[in-house]
């Protein structure tokens, strides 16, 4: 139990942390708000319902190893409670929401006070905390991080967060996995940004995370009301709490004392005990009690915390809150948006005891000895090992990733031999890649890694089917040394999961390189996941395939169009589609090292490229069986694949037409430059591998030329630079031709762009090419068309 002293100074905290917070917020709406209409008062009501939550979380339940997802709104009380730690500046607290300065919502990657798990995009924050878990489970069974104790991962949910079905997708997920040490805590505050909370709805919380084993801790009434329930008429009163609507109950929070009174008595009034109750309280002090809910009250958080501690379970705490608890806007249907008048900021100042001119001052207006706060804020358990990012040495990579070579392959089939050549090999590298996969893993060829690796489970059980002596390609037994995790059909799951599993080295100071592969259309089903992972830098090698109209006969439900473009405009994302599989053992050599990568190295002055910084990779691969070419892998030719592209036949001096390619049209690429050869002078034919880093590399060399750096040019710029400027350009992709579109402004060639742009129909791959305009005869009469000239001869009429 927690002693009188402590739990003093522990409120006097919490007096603070909702000082700081509200400050900041109403300091920057008077800085902005008339300049450029910035509004943010959902910061406000938000972050004062999580005060006292907050406050006994990281100033007495939390442990160095636990980590925390913060509520996306109540950023302002995690950056005043960090700001007391020592953890973050004043200048960033008084620029919040401005350029550099604290962020609206807590940010790994721009925060500088120790932000465990980004959040901002509702419930994707929660989601992470039972995926880390279980990679911390993984982390354990493998022998990994022994010196490191097991923490808690910890999410502040809102009630209203809760409509985010991601959440429900991933809470069967860890039932499937046995998710452990995870606590969710519900801000029960009954107000979502437009309407009041439908009644009843903590009851089907309950239900729900009761179904899939969690412990569910309801802290519904703080220690006054307690007190107030043991008196004479106590259960009238609480008989009353529990069946008023939520829509009451938040109106009167706000109307105050008199308005419970007056209500109280007239629904209560003449029952001798229950009316004797509420009038020997002033109305300051029953508007004490009524709004002295669980998630306001200290002793009660402490408590239901320090007994969660001592099992494993996943727990859910439904903490009953009110939002913009203590401020004078609490409990109004308005608030989110609402903000503190002048007015009412400067008469909460006063009460508060904060001196103008002193609203910085990390003591200002607190009742209890400076020296005693400083000495009590040191000794707080989180702030023990001081900074929680932990590092891990790089895997070593080998020079060159295997693969046999066969004359015939397809990208998807040249990635299983890949990945089944280093599961057979005791190097390093092999040891910590995981794959995982929602549902698809032997259609995107995980199945021989799986086979060699096994699949995780903290317990191992057998495979039945070889138990029972039943043939089968697959020898799947699932052990707590496995390296595949298995999924379900859930997209947001597996990005989510990439995302945890990419993040393991800084949150449990072990180095895993997560493989995740689903079909390449459903990257769409997990977009906002995967954008969500990238922006926290988790590193993961994202494998999608097949792709495209390639897989002819699905029709248009199973090919994708778009991605391409996701590939190009995802931040944190280096994107490839290689053709050949001798491009795709390069690039996954070349993945495995930048998946590591976390430098601050300026830009490459051959590509412009900042790759010193790391980040993810996604692969868009195909399951088109394409003739390999026979050549030797050099140098430089590896390195032009990583720039983004190549010469597989460079343009003479008098060349008419160039042909782009990327992927698996590589053969009609080919076949369009023969058909054409007889009739237009001196052909090129480029081979695309990445018009993600070719674009990237092309931007960043013209920024610079921009900042006075003149002889900058990127990659591309090369490759065109001897290329006529009569020459047309003909660019064809299995997806939409904006891919390639750009390629005609680097150097003002005439430009054709071919692709997809209409969902696919059901036939065979030359139906489909054809039917898009991908064909040979379609890349022929594109380059007839900008390259005017005699007719191509084998261009067919239509």
């Amino acid at each position: 139990m927690v002693d009188a002293r402590h739990l003093s100074i522990l409120s006097e905290l919490e007096r603070k942390v909702l000082w700081l917070s509200t400050w900041t917020i109403h300091h920057a709406n008077h800085l902005r708000s008339n300049a450029d209409g910035l509004k943010i008062g959902g910061h406000q009501a938000s972050s004062a319902s999580l005060s006292t939550i907050l406050t006994a979380l990281y100033f007495a339940a939390l442990r160095p190893e636990d980590r925390v997802a913060v509520k996306p709104h109540a950023s302002p009380i995690f950056h005043a409670i960090q700001y007391l730690f020592g953890h973050q500046t004043r200048d960033k607290l008084e620029n919040f929401r401005g350029y550099k300065g604290a962020q609206s919502y807590p940010s790994r990657t721009k925060d500088v006070d120790d932000v465990d798990f980004s959040t901002g995009s509702v419930g994707l924050g929660v989601a992470q905390t039972l995926f880390a878990s279980l990679v911390q489970d993984y982390v354990k069974a493998h022998g990994w991080a022994k010196d490191l104790p097991e923490g808690r991962m910890i999410s502040l949910v809102g009630d209203a967060e809760m409509d985010e079905g991601n959440i429900f997708e991933a809470l069967l997920e860890g039932w499937k996995h046995g998710v452990r040490n995870t606590w969710w805590i519900v801000d029960y505050n009954r107000q979502s940004l437009d309407a009041v909370i439908r009644e009843g709805l903590w009851e089907r919380f309950e239900a729900l995370f009761r179904n899939f084993g969690w412990e569910v801790v309801i802290l519904k009434y703080g220690s006054l009301m307690k007190e107030a329930f043991a008196e004479p008429g106590g259960d009238r009163l609480k008989a009353w709490i529990d069946c008023c609507p939520n829509q009451l109950y938040s109106a009167l929070t706000f109307q105050g004392g008199a308005a419970w009174r007056r209500r109280l008595l007239d629904d209560l009034g003449d029952q001798g005990p229950v009316t004797r109750l509420i009038e020997k309280r002033s109305d300051e002090e029953l508007a004490r009690l009524m709004s002295n809910l669980g998630g306001h009250d200290l002793p009660s958080l402490l408590d239901a915390f320090e007994k969660a501690r001592h099992h494993d379970k996943p727990v859910c705490f439904i903490a009953y809150t009110i939002k913009g608890f203590g401020l004078p806007l609490a409990g109004h249907k308005d608030n989110h948006s609402g903000l503190l008048t002048q007015k009412q900021m400067a008469a909460w100042q006063e009460a508060q005891g904060v001196r103008p001119g002193h609203e910085w001052d990390r003591f200002e207006g607190m009742r209890i000895p400076q020296g005693e706060l400083e000495a009590f804020l040191k000794q707080v358990p989180f702030v023990q090992k001081g900074r929680r990012r932990y590092s891990a040495p790089a895997v070593p990579v080998p020079e060159t990733l295997a693969f046999p070579a066969q004359p015939a392959m397809s990208t998807q089939q040249g990635f299983g031999l890949i990945l089944n050549e280093l599961a057979r090999s005791d190097h390093a590298l092999a040891d910590r890649i995981v794959t995982t996969a929602p549902d698809v893993t032997v259609s995107t060829n995980l199945g021989a890694w799986v086979n060699r690796r096994g699949l995780f489970a903290r317990h191992s059980m057998v495979d039945t089917f070889k138990k029972e002596r039943i043939p089968s390609t697959y020898n799947w037994e699932f052990s707590p040394k496995g390296q595949h995790l298995e999924l379900g059909i859930a997209e947001m799951n597996l990005f989510i999961m990439l995302s945890a599993l990419g993040l393991s080295h800084s949150l449990f100071g072990e180095r895993i390189l997560p493989i995740g592969t689903l079909y390449d259309p459903f990257i769409y089903r997990g977009a906002d996941a995967l954008n969500y992972a990238c922006y926290q830098d988790a590193r993961f090698l994202l494998v999608a395939t097949p792709s495209g109209v390639t897989l002819a006969p699905e029709g248009g439900a199973h090919q994708s169009i778009g991605t391409p473009l996701i590939g190009m405009a995802q931040d944190g994302l280096a994107s490839f589609e290689p053709a050949f599989v001798d491009e795709l053992a390069v690039i996954m050599r070349w993945a495995f090292d930048y998946l590591q990568r976390d430098g601050e190295g300026a830009p490459d002055e051959r590509t412009w490229l900042r790759d010193e910084t790391g980040g993810s990779v996604y692969l868009r691969l195909s399951t088109r069986s394409l003739e390999q070419p026979q050549r030797a892998m050099t140098p430089a030719l590896a390195d032009d694949i990583m720039a983004g592209a190549y010469w597989l036949r460079k343009p003479g001096p008098n060349a008419q037409v160039v042909v782009a390619y990327t992927g698996a049209v590589a053969p009609e690429a080919i076949a369009a430059v023969g058909l054409m050869a007889e009739d237009r002078r001196d052909i090129g034919l480029l081979a695309v591998t990445s018009a993600d880093r070719l674009n990237a590399g092309w931007t960043a060399a013209q920024r610079a030329r921009e900042r006075g750096l003149v002889q900058a040019r990127s990659h591309v710029e090369r490759l065109l630079a001897e290329v006529p400027a009569h020459c047309g350009l003909v660019t064809v992709i299995d997806g939409h031709p904006a891919t390639l579109a750009w390629m005609g402004s680097v150097m003002g060639h005439r430009t054709r762009s071919l692709g997809v742009e209409h969902f696919g129909q059901t036939g065979t791959i030359q139906d489909l090419y054809r039917h898009c305009g991908i064909d040979a005869q379609g890349i022929v009469a594109a380059a007839q068309a900008i390259a005017p000239g005699r007719p191509i001869r084998h261009l067919k009429a239509v």
